[in-house]
């Protein structure tokens, strides 16, 4: 992926960030999911976006491309709401006119990241990884560290579909990817297959 300079830490991905630069199978499925999700059909949970907070350029603007689609395709996502990939994801839900949840560890908002539109302060440290598996249709882990690692095995865990880029540890279950497209190419799969929960 052609990248520009650094703003913030965050590496800059292309300034064309929209479906119309991939190949035409992910731009339809892309745009099945965005009229899918303006209809009563829409799915309501957040796909996660998770990874180290010291995530390099490479990461991070895997990150912010793939939050950026989906958030054009009308996906909220949720993360750990601090910086390296969190803030990248965050950057680029919201420059694809999104929602970006940041479930953060501390009592308060003061570590939250600047591209947050929601900050969800916990004060439970890092059992709110937790709440970031738990709360997503799915997960995307772009980069590893031991927080990546335990939100990839709660997801597991809870049969929650987990894809994976430029991991540190293969854990069974989780789907490796070569890139962003492959990642959301398989995030896209996996959502139009859900349905959403019956509600009341």
């Amino acid at each position: 992926m052609r990248l520009h300079a650094e703003e913030n830490g965050v590496a800059q991905p292309p300034t064309d960030m929209d479906a119309t630069h991939y190949p035409a199978p992910l731009a339809e499925a892309l745009q099945r999911l965005a009229e899918r999700q303006r209809g009563p059909q829409r799915l309501v949970r957040p796909v996660g976006i998770i990874g180290p907070g010291d995530g390099d350029a490479q990461v991070c603007a895997a990150a912010r491309e793939v939050a950026c689609a989906l958030a054009r395709a009308g996906m909220a996502i949720v993360c750990g709401g601090r910086g390296g990939v969190m803030a990248a994801a965050s950057q680029g839900a919201r420059e694809g006119g999104g929602i970006a949840i940041g479930i953060l560890p501390e009592e308060d908002e003061r570590n939250a990241n600047a591209w947050l539109s929601v900050a969800i302060a916990t004060g439970m440290g890092e059992m709110r990884n937790a709440l970031v598996a738990r709360s997503a249709l799915c997960l995307a882990a772009i980069g590893g560290n031991m927080g990546t690692l335990s939100e990839m095995a709660l997801g597991l865990k809870w049969g929650t579909p987990v894809f994976v880029l430029h991991g540190d540890v293969a854990l069974p279950g989780a789907v490796q990817v070569a890139d962003a497209q492959e990642m959301l190419a398989r995030l896209v799969d996996a959502l139009l297959g859900m349905q959403p929960a019956a509600r009341t």
